[in-house]
């Protein structure tokens, strides 16, 4: 019952209510006393009637208004004259005096708290003012002990009656929290269990129906996570069918451009002086083309190889990246600007920041051509004591929103129509492989710049967040 929400509720219930009840308790015995007083001298003033309708009366009826009236004597006065109406022994002295008259709250509550607290008995007396104009004041001599009897009969009954209050109360409460909380809390816990057995069948997905406006609202959430979630199930499961697809296509090209690294090596032999410009060319594009998809097959087993760190010369590097990329603008306006100092030695691994530069700066040239306007694309770099700064900018229209947004998520962060948005998620995890970070500078009307960092330092080559 304690672990249950609605027994919660139940429990809760009943002991609010009883501490309502004890605050109500007090004042309300304190009324009851009042009353009590009053009506004991309303009785006192009645048998005092039978005094002035003649002025002998028998002893034993004398006894007998007073025994009915619950007192010991009654004083009237009127007419500015004191009377003592009846009379009988009074066992003890009078203990304490209380006027009726005008009392205030506060005093008929402490009143009535030393009545209960007092066990001992005493005689009071009670002054008040006699109804019906029956004179100026009326004054009697009581016990006490028949006062504080009624008040603890009156208090047990009031506990007695809250208690069984509290308890239909809470009874209610139980049952409107079944009814407007834990069935559609357990409606919704059914859901998510149903759900959970299958997360990529879509009819599984929750249908918000609750009519309470915060348990709608959880509905809503829960429906909008399940239908993300589940959409991402199916994206996983065609990513891992495409990334199958991938592998056998790099396996199969692996062999091919293994056969064209043949050749190659054959042409190298040639006299040819154009032939003996452009063969080394021909086989570093190769056997990087060999390497990347021997690395692809290697992804789809696990991630990424780790780098292979020695001291590279960062020029040579962005030299044989824009000579590539110039031969794909062909005779299209665009420049390439290199600002990278000859001294300036990565500790890298050249194959993937060869990768790295290539993708940024053809995004760069796809930008700019894209446009039909001549356009610059900037590779600069620059180092201090701590990192080696690399910065590929370009003068093209700037990335749209979405890409914005899904800058580095796979299949989600494409510029072009077609694309698929791998090259910088490929790109952010080289680097990220290195202990750096790929961030994008800016990107605006103005053109886009990307910041490639690179830590000098052994110790920070652990993975960072892109």
């Amino acid at each position: 019952m304690l672990n249950t929400l609605s027994g919660r509720f139940l429990i809760l219930t009943v002991i609010f209510v009883m501490l309502a009840e004890i605050f109500i308790f007090v004042p309300s015995v304190a009324r009851f006393r009042e009353d009590y007083l009053l009506a004991r001298l309303e009785r006192a003033q009645i048998a005092s009637l039978a005094v002035e309708a003649t002025d002998m009366i028998a002893p034993e009826l004398e006894a007998e208004l007073l025994t009915n009236a619950g007192v010991f004597n009654v004083v009237l006065r009127r007419d500015d004259m004191r009377q003592l109406a009846l009379s009988s022994p009074i066992p003890a002295e009078i203990a304490a005096t209380y006027d009726m008259r005008d009392p205030s709250g506060p005093a008929l509550i402490r009143a009535a708290l030393g009545t209960l607290w007092d066990q001992s008995p005493r005689i009071i007396r009670v002054i008040g003012t006699p109804v019906q104009g029956g004179g100026q004041l009326i004054e009697v001599t009581m016990d006490q002990m028949p006062l504080r009897s009624a008040m603890i009969e009156y208090g047990l009954n009031v506990l007695l009656l809250s208690a069984i209050i509290s308890v239909i109360t809470a009874f209610l409460l139980f049952l409107a929290v079944q009814t407007f909380l834990v069935r559609p809390i357990k409606r919704v816990i059914s859901h998510m269990q149903n759900y959970a057995e299958a997360p990529e069948d879509a009819r599984r997905i929750i249908e918000p129906s609750a009519g309470v406006r915060e348990l709608r609202d959880a509905e809503n959430a829960l429906q909008m996570m399940q239908t993300q979630l589940t959409s991402a199930l199916r994206q996983k499961d065609r990513l891992a069918q495409l990334g199958g697809a991938v592998a056998k296509v790099s396996h199969d090209l692996r062999n091919i451009l293994t056969s064209a690294q043949l050749f190659t090596d054959r042409i190298e032999g040639s006299d040819d002086p154009l032939v003996i410009r452009m063969a080394p060319k021909l086989v570093g594009s190769i056997t990087r083309a060999v390497h990347l998809c021997e690395s692809t097959l290697a992804f789809g087993r696990a991630d990424e190889p780790s780098p292979r760190l020695a001291r590279v010369e960062l020029a040579q590097i962005v030299d044989e990246v824009v000579e590539s990329e110039r031969l794909a603008a062909g005779d299209y306006p665009l420049s390439f600007a290199e600002d990278i100092p000859a001294t300036m030695n990565l500790r890298a691994d050249s194959e993937q920041i060869y990768r790295v530069l290539s993708n940024l700066v053809r995004n760069a040239r796809q930008a700019v051509t894209a446009t039909g306007n001549p356009g610059e694309i900037c590779i600069c770099g620059e180092e201090d004591d701590r990192l080696w700064r690399i910065t590929v900018s370009d003068t093209g229209p700037g990335l749209p929103p979405k890409a914005k947004e899904h800058l580095f998520q796979p299949f989600q962060g494409g510029v072009r129509k077609g694309g698929a948005g791998l090259g910088l998620v490929i790109s952010g995890d080289l680097v990220r492989g290195h202990g750096g970070r790929l961030t994008l500078l800016q990107s605006d009307a103005n053109g886009t710049t990307f910041e490639i960092t690179l830590p000098k330092a052994d110790f920070a080559l652990s993975p960072e967040t892109v």
